[in-house]
């Protein structure tokens, strides 16, 4: 399989992000990214889609959007749509039938940020996922950095003081994310987990001080989507696009916190009496599974089934597990970063039936 690094869920000037897309494609190809994934606002922005390249250097540019109800108050049940090509922003005020309309045209959908927090501090309201009832849709952004950026402040301070030092913010998805993630995957539907990074690049000050809260390169080197291809990149625009669209369907992926150490690296397999599958893959249980996790360096390793941990290593690399057992497995590893236990890989389940 082909590893591609790719970040997801930003916004340029065309709705409230500052920057424009080119600047996001610089600041993507100096953090070594392959695929950057733009999402506006209900609006699907004609024109910056394609390669970018300087010197040997190129990353694509994938063009979506963050599509809402903006005559909802608060506004709230945003989906992420890629792969489209086409306008759904009229279909905002009904979540299903805008999944419905996604799916009709083969495109992707993601629940953003399932639980978003108010914060008055920086006079932000909740935009958390409410309408659960809908089906269809491709997956749910697991772990949203300006989410978790938002949970973590109360006051003004504490907001100068993650614009300054950003590298102490990210732990980990809210539990209450991951729990709902495991509730959905129990009901018998094939959901794929993303991270986003909510980029935006905000402009923010308090007094004589100003900062710009998060830079889109200090996203590109933080929470991104890891992508298993079934082949490499050609640097043919339409190909390429349609392998990642792919990768991202079939939930051949997982979410690496590349700030304390490279995720690039990280497999998680299983082996059966005839088949070997990757994550998003589904396998029969009958005859017995090998299920094998490699990191690409030590890590508190979490084996998870069905929602609850069942094994648990400890500064290791390579982890296995043999079981008869049907179930939903996936896996979690943390590392310790500037005195503190963070989150670092989540893989997208492999499904033993």
């Amino acid at each position: 399989m082909n590893e591609i690094i790719t970040n997801l869920h930003m916004h340029t000037r065309y709705t409230d992000g500052t920057g424009s897309h080119e600047d996001i494609a610089k600041a993507a190809l100096e953090a070594n990214l392959d695929v950057v994934i733009t999402t506006d606002h209900n609006v699907l922005v004609q024109g910056p889609e394609g390669y970018y390249k300087a010197g040997k250097k190129r990353v694509l540019m994938i063009v979506g959007e963050e599509i809402h109800d903006q005559d909802r108050d608060p506004q709230k049940n945003h989906l992420l749509v890629f792969g489209t090509n086409q306008e759904l922003a009229q279909n905002a005020d009904d979540p299903q039938t805008l999944i419905n309309s996604v799916n009709k045209i083969e495109g992707l959908s993601f629940i953003a940020h399932p639980h978003d927090p108010e914060q008055p501090a920086i006079s932000e309201t909740a935009i958390t996922w409410e309408d659960w009832q809908v089906h269809g849709y491709t997956g749910i952004e697991i772990w949203n950095g300006l989410s978790e950026f938002k949970g973590l402040i109360n006051t003004k301070l504490h907001a100068l003081f993650y614009a300054y030092f950003p590298k102490f913010l990210a732990c980990g998805p809210y539990p209450k994310t991951i729990q709902k993630w495991d509730e959905l995957l129990n009901s018998g539907n094939k959901i794929v987990g993303v991270g986003g990074s909510d980029a935006h690049a905000l402009r923010g000050s308090l007094g004589p001080l100003t900062r710009t809260l998060f830079p889109y390169g200090f996203h590109f080197n933080s929470i991104n989507t890891h992508l298993l291809l079934s082949e490499a990149l050609s640097g043919e625009e339409t190909k390429d696009r349609n392998l990642i669209l792919d990768a991202f369907r079939a939930g051949h992926a997982f979410i690496g916190y590349d700030l304390p150490a490279p995720t690039r690296g990280f497999r998680f397999s299983a082996q059966g009496r005839r088949d070997s599958v990757i994550m998003g893959d589904e396998i029969p249980a009958k005859g017995g599974v090998t299920l094998q996790a490699h990191l690409p360096s030590f890590a508190e390793i979490r084996l998870i089934k069905d929602g609850e941990v069942i094994r648990e290593w400890k500064k290791q690399s390579v982890c296995t597990h043999i079981t008869t057992e049907p179930g939903v497995y996936r896996i979690e590893a943390y590392r310790r970063y500037l005195g503190r236990r963070r989150g670092w890989i989540f893989s997208n389940p492999i499904y033993l039936r």
